[in-house]
């Protein structure tokens, strides 16, 4: 996989502690967008991804808390039921296509 490419990710998160939770929230506020309670989205390169992720891992209980990373495909649709999180006017582009619609 070529580092410098930006990619699509979900990152989705179970934290047992309060306090461990809030750090996590923000370390990934400061990356991405929230798509629901502990899951993010992040258009990021895969050594930026790296770095976001080894610095959560320092802020987790490895025993206690689970964090898990997927990377999105490039040409893909994701269907949703219920109320959109993101106001209308709000759009995610990955490799220049909108990823949400």
């Amino acid at each position: 996989m070529i580092d410098h490419r930006y990619g699509l990710y979900l990152v989705a998160y179970d934290i047992a502690d309060p306090k461990r939770l809030a750090r996590i929230h923000a370390t990934l506020k400061k990356q991405g967008l929230p798509v629901q309670y502990s899951v993010f989205t992040v258009v990021l390169t895969r050594k930026a991804l790296q770095r976001l992720l080894e610095r959560i891992g320092t802020l987790i209980n490895k025993r206690e808390d689970d964090i898990r990373c997927y990377r999105l495909p490039e040409n893909s649709t994701a269907d949703t039921l219920g109320q959109q999180y993101f106001p209308d006017d709000v759009m995610l582009f990955a490799g220049g296509i909108n990823r949400i619609s």
